[in-house]
């Protein structure tokens, strides 16, 4: 606790405190969201500012320097890569290109590998399928969580509970529980940015509550999820199979999020037809079904927390 305890107080600070200097800054670079034509019931958000992620990454960012330590190297390296990946979609190629909706996907996603790969170097992931699986995950939950966030305050509140998902996870793995005592358990190093993580969010969803003055954008959501990324493998290399299963349980919203969108957009491209009468990902469905924007993001909300205990209860049984 001596560690976790500066984290989330330096993590919640940080963000509460730089989070309306953020707010005004992104009002004053007019870092408006270009809302997809496709999306009739967003029309009004058009102008909404965005890259709100950026107040997120100010308080984990804090809370790492704050219980700084050497394998902290990767997940700044991610956080670094992905929230410049983020400032380029969000920002710069809309300004630079007028009615844009940001980079092509050929060029984003040679740098989100470049990214994964170099902090797979940095954890130490030089065997061949660790590399792969490290890459892959990265790219599945940057991803993935950038779809989540679609309506407000959808994406924070997942992501507050798939960090004490994978905390508590973790506390359940054989290293974990070999673990001298709870101080030990409590100061692995991805805990402890998990926990930072987790508090960051908070600010954020205060300016992200219906209707949100700001958005958190590719900036935050890409960074954020290859942070999830990084912690997830943490916690799979120190597991059994039971472990891997668990987390799997946690991940099943992310997965459900980013399954049919590529889906989606190679049918119509390659058939000039949708796959799905419904739109995707699976939020913008339910929104098209007449379910109020609460309702949707209520019941994410609770399926998420309902599969994180789900998931204790297989590993702890």
């Amino acid at each position: 606790m001596r560690e976790l305890v500066p984290a989330l107080v330096a993590g919640l600070l940080g963000a509460a405190v730089l989070s309306p200097f953020i707010f005004k800054l992104l009002v004053r670079l007019k870092s408006a969201q270009n809302v997809s034509k496709h999306l009739e019931g967003h029309q009004h958000k058009q102008g909404t500012p965005t890259m709100g992620g950026l107040i997120v990454l100010s308080g984990l960012l804090c809370a790492m320097a704050f219980t700084w330590r050497q394998d902290y190297l990767a997940p700044l390296v991610l956080i670094l890569c992905y929230a410049a990946v983020g400032f380029a979609d969000d920002f710069l190629v809309p300004k630079l290109k007028p009615g844009s909706r940001g980079l092509h996907w050929m060029p984003k996603l040679g740098l989100e590998i470049g990214g994964a790969v170099a902090a797979a170097w940095l954890t130490g992931y030089t065997a061949p399928w660790q590399l792969a699986l490290f890459v892959f995950m990265v790219l599945f939950l940057g991803n993935a969580y950038n779809f989540s966030d679609g309506l407000d305050t959808l994406s924070g509140g997942l992501g507050v509970v798939i960090c004490l998902g994978l905390i508590l996870l973790s506390m359940g793995t054989p290293a974990m529980m070999g673990a001298a005592n709870i101080e030990q358990q409590l100061s692995q190093s991805h805990v402890l940015v998990l926990g930072g993580l987790a508090v960051s969010f908070l600010p954020f969803l205060a300016f992200n509550a219906p209707p949100a003055r700001v958005f958190m954008g590719d900036v935050g959501s890409l960074p954020i999820g290859g942070i999830l990324a990084w912690a997830t493998m943490r916690v799979l290399a120190e597991g059994s199979g039971r472990i891997w299963f668990a987390t799997g349980i946690v991940l099943l919203v992310m997965f459900v999020e980013i399954a049919l969108p590529p889906i989606q957009v190679f049918w119509v491209k390659a058939f000039k037809k949708r796959a799905f009468k419904f739109k995707t990902p699976i939020h913008h469905a339910l929104e098209d079904l007449g379910w109020p924007h609460t309702r949707i993001v209520w019941l994410f909300h609770v399926v998420q927390a309902s599969l994180v205990v789900l998931a204790l209860a297989w590993v702890w049984q």
